[in-house]
């Protein structure tokens, strides 16, 4: 399985999806725009570490393009940029990261929620890109998805990297075992993560 993750995305959730294209850009909308800020608060808690920080804004600005690029589609179909949706998947995965230990422990945590969301978010644009009828949004998520897993792989790194004297492919495991058994009860709605 691709990106460490153990279960795959029914290609019906596509199908879902198509029901509400509108529904489901305003969604991923606002993905972008959490991954940017996310990169941006990871900056902020660790601005010490240089290369973290040259690497978390390069990931910053790219996320917010990606929200811009979303939001032109949006406007380019006549459709609106709806409120900010609650992510109850990326809620979740947040309530399982450690939030006490030491400051290593909380940045090889707060990596390693970036990576798996980066990871799901990847799988979900390849299953997008291969079964949506709409060409314009297959090859749009296509390219997304490259980008998503070079994010992940860089969020990943950064955890092995910073996290001296956390275990962290230990942990890593716990991370993947937990978003398993989340991940079953979603792939209901149109949204990226829904």
């Amino acid at each position: 399985m691709m990106l460490g993750l153990k279960l795959t995305t029914d290609p019906r959730w596509v199908d879902i999806a198509e029901s509400n294209i509108e529904e489901l850009l305003t969604d991923h909308a606002w993905c972008e725009q959490k991954a940017a800020s996310n990169a941006i608060s990871l900056v902020a808690y660790n601005s010490e570490i240089e290369e973290l920080v040259t690497e978390l804004l390069a990931i910053a600005k790219e996320e917010l393009d990606h929200f811009q690029q979303v939001h032109e589609i949006i406007k380019q179909r006549g459709y609106t940029l709806g409120r900010e949706r609650k992510d109850h998947y990326v809620n979740e995965l947040f309530r399982f990261m450690k939030k006490d230990g030491s400051r290593t422990d909380a940045l090889v945590d707060r990596l390693l929620f970036a990576a798996m969301i980066e990871a799901r978010s990847c799988e979900r644009f390849k299953v997008l890109s291969e079964n949506i009828k709409d060409e314009e949004l297959a090859k749009f998520y296509r390219d997304l998805m490259i980008s998503e897993a070079g994010h992940y792989t860089t969020f990943l790194g950064f955890a092995r990297k910073y996290g001296k004297g956390v275990k962290v492919e230990e942990r890593w495991q716990e991370w993947i075992a937990f978003e398993d058994q989340l991940i079953r009860n979603y792939g209901k709605t149109e949204t990226v993560h829904g």
